[in-house]
């Protein structure tokens, strides 16, 4: 079993103005492309060949850097798209709201915290929104690193790397974590997780 480039599930221009059709290009054609096809030709004739995506990443975490860069971020970057939809944003569903508020006191405070934490993540990475021990938190990880490997359930996540946004927003990442937190977050798709998450 090898790992697959899913497609989009939108159109390259679907996210544009907030996004254009060149960022997804590049991004999905080039650098998560690149991922698949590295982590394929890492993982032929290992431990590793044939095992799910999410025991590679746990398995190979700290033991095997070129497997577990490449594996994860095929998992960070399937993830981040779905979390992201034309016309997103918008009122939190109930549930997570809910989550949210006992959290961090408000919906607003966990955005900005979701926010700050991609924006002070020094050098590539990502932000995450996510699940430990039935709580929801706010946690920022560098390069490929993920939730997973800390024993967390990720039920949010916005790229941070250069390549997610320098396209459109040159070297300005606050503005485009807002934007995307404003205006492309697919909160079903989050509500969704968060379910999964709490079992």
């Amino acid at each position: 079993m090898s790992f697959v480039l899913d497609p989009l599930p939108y159109a390259y221009d679907a996210l544009a103005p907030h996004m254009s059709a060149e960022t997804l290009e590049f991004h999905h054609d080039k650098h998560h492309a690149a991922y698949v096809n590295n982590a394929n030709n890492l993982i032929k004739g290992t431990e590793w060949e044939g095992l799910p995506m999410e025991q590679v990443i746990t398995g190979s975490f700290g033991k095997n850097p070129g497997v577990f860069n490449n594996v994860a971020q095929i998992y960070n970057h399937a993830e981040f798209w779905k979390y992201l939809k034309p016309n997103g944003g918008g009122k939190v569903p109930g549930k997570v709201e809910k989550a949210l508020v006992e959290a961090f006191g408000s919906v607003d405070k966990a955005l900005e915290e979701l926010a700050n934490a991609g924006a002070t993540q020094f050098g590539s990475g990502w932000a995450w929104l996510q699940v430990k021990d039935g709580k929801v938190s706010v946690a920022k990880t560098p390069n490929a690193e993920n939730p997973l490997v800390h024993g967390a359930s990720p039920i949010l996540t916005i790229d941070v790397w250069e390549h997610a946004y320098y396209i459109d927003y040159r070297n300005l990442r606050p503005k485009f974590i807002k934007t995307v937190i404003d205006s492309l977050i697919n909160w079903e798709y989050v509500e969704a997780q968060y379910e999964k998450a709490m079992g």
